[in-house]
C-alpha cells in the first residue's frame, strides 16, 4: 500500500508538466461543477459470469482517480437485484454491498463475459432473464451517462439502448450488434455524450481512463497513466459537438 500511494503521489506531481505537450487532448475540457454535489459517482453493474478483468480495470481506474483531482470520486459495484455474492467468469466470488440505484450515479459502466457460453452464466444469460436489460432501460435519464465495454454492450444493446446510435463491442459480437440496430464504428472507444462504448476486454482500461478525462480533465489521466503504467491506445470516435 505505501508504494502505491508512494506511485500516485509521484505522478500527480508530474502530471501538470506533462499536460502542457498534449495539446490535441486538452481539448476535451472537465464539466462544470454541479453547485448541490461535486463527487464523480461511479456504479459498475456486475452479474453473474461477468469477466474479471472487464469489472475490474475500470474500477481501478476510477477508484485511483481521485488522487489526481480535487474533485471526490465515488466507485461502488451494484447489481440488479440488490446486495449479494456474485461469481465471475472464472471463479472469483465478489460481494455487492450497496444497492441498484442508477438514479444516484452520475455514470454506469456496464462490464461483459460469457457471451462465448450460451448456457453458462454471463451477458446471454442475463438477456434471457431480461431483469437487466429492463432495468438499464429503466436507468436511462438526463445527467446519466450509460457506458459499457466488451460484450457488456450487449446488454444495452438488449436494453434498446444502442439501436440507431454510434456503439462499439467486443469484435466476436460486432455483427450482431450491427444486426440489432447499433451504428457500428471502427474505434477503441465510442464517445456519443451520454451513451459511451468500448471493445474487447482490456478496452475497459481506455474507457475508463477516456471518462477520467472528459469527466475530470487531462491532468487526472496523464497522472493515472503514469501510476499504472500503462498509455491509453486506440482511437476514441466522438459524435460531433453542435456547430
Amino acid at each position: 500500500m505505501k508504494r502505491r500511494t508512494l506511485l500516485r503521489s509521484a505522478t500527480a506531481l508530474g502530471a501538470a508538466s506533462l499536460a502542457s505537450g498534449a495539446a490535441t487532448d486538452s481539448a476535451v475540457a472537465a464539466p462544470s461543477r454541479r453547485d448541490d454535489d461535486d463527487s464523480l459517482r461511479v456504479h459498475v453493474v456486475l452479474f453473474d459470469g461477468v469477466e474479471e478483468l472487464d469489472l475490474a480495470a475500470p474500477y481501478e481506474v476510477f477508484a485511483a482517480a481521485s488522487h489526481f483531482t480535487d474533485r471526490s470520486v465515488d466507485v461502488r459495484y451494484v447489481a440488479v437485484d440488490g446486495p449479494r455474492t456474485v461469481t465471475a467468469a472464472y471463479g472469483t466470488a465478489l460481494r455487492v454491498e450497496h444497492p441498484w440505484a442508477p438514479e444516484q450515479a452520475d455514470l454506469l459502466v456496464v462490464p461483459g463475459g460469457g457471451y462465448a457460453r450460451r448456457e453458462a452464466p454471463g451477458v446471454w444469460a442475463e438477456i434471457r432473464r431480461e431483469a437487466l436489460p429492463r432495468a438499464l432501460a429503466r436507468a436511462h435519464r438526463p445527467g446519466l451517462t450509460i457506458s459499457a465495454l466488451c460484450t457488456g454492450v450487449m446488454l444495452l444493446s438488449a436494453a434498446g439502448l444502442t439501436h440507431g446510435r454510434p456503439c462499439t463491442t467486443h469484435h466476436r459480437a460486432r455483427h450482431d450488434l450491427e444486426q440489432q440496430g447499433g451504428r457500428l464504428k471502427n474505434a477503441r472507444v465510442v464517445d456519443d455524450g451520454d451513451l459511451v462504448t468500448a471493445g474487447g476486454v482490456t478496452s475497459g482500461l481506455d474507457l475508463a481512463l477516456w471518462l477520467t478525462q472528459r469527466e475530470l480533465g487531462i491532468e487526472a489521466r496523464l497522472g493515472l497513466e503514469g501510476m499504472l503504467e500503462y498509455e491509453a491506445r486506440g482511437t476514441v470516435w466522438r459524435a460531433p459537438g453542435p456547430a
